[in-house]
């Protein structure tokens, strides 16, 4: 059951408070906040990078430039951990440990395209596709993280955890 607090009136500027509903982390993840994006380097480690992503099939697609380090990082080792989060008052977030899959290597006019384009809208607006279009000649990797373990959060306070003493 979702972890919720209630909040006294004069405390509304905290928002809702506790972990996001279904429907609500559909919500969230259907706008347009980055995803930070971990895996281990070749030399084991830690290894972040902002990315777009899009929020489909039970998982989340990402699509690396074909040089990308990170892309390479993840064929050799699957685990991934996102940080998919807003910078505002409220900071809604979702953590993601998952496994990742690669559906494509770098390749042009994959499947990738498609979903490419649709991420360029959601980040950029009705000028996306601009943008998107003179890069169609580069290749792309496809790749689809399966979440394991999922954990949300919004609001301003803390989870009741970190609040009781528990020396």
């Amino acid at each position: 059951m979702p972890e919720k607090e209630e909040m006294p009136e004069k405390e509304e500027w905290r928002g809702k408070i506790g972990r996001m509903s279904e429907e609500e982390m559909c919500e969230f993840l259907s706008g347009n906040p980055f995803c930070k994006i971990g895996c281990l380097d070749d030399d084991g480690w830690p290894y972040v990078v902002p990315c777009w992503f899009e929020y489909s099939d039970g998982g989340y697609y990402i699509i690396p430039r074909a040089r990308s380090a990170w892309a390479r990082n993840i064929q050799r080792n699957p685990k991934v951990f996102l940080c998919i989060d807003e910078e505002t008052m409220y900071n809604r977030r979702v953590l993601v440990k998952g496994e990742a899959q690669v559906l494509e290597e770098p390749n042009l006019g994959g499947r990738w395209v498609e979903i490419a384009t649709r991420m360029s809208l959601r980040y950029l607006g009705e000028h996306g596709p601009d943008y998107l279009a003179p890069t169609l000649a580069e290749p792309r990797w496809l790749l689809f993280i399966r979440p394991l373990k999922t954990t949300t959060w919004q609001g301003v306070d803390w989870a009741k955890r970190y609040k009781q003493a528990q020396w």
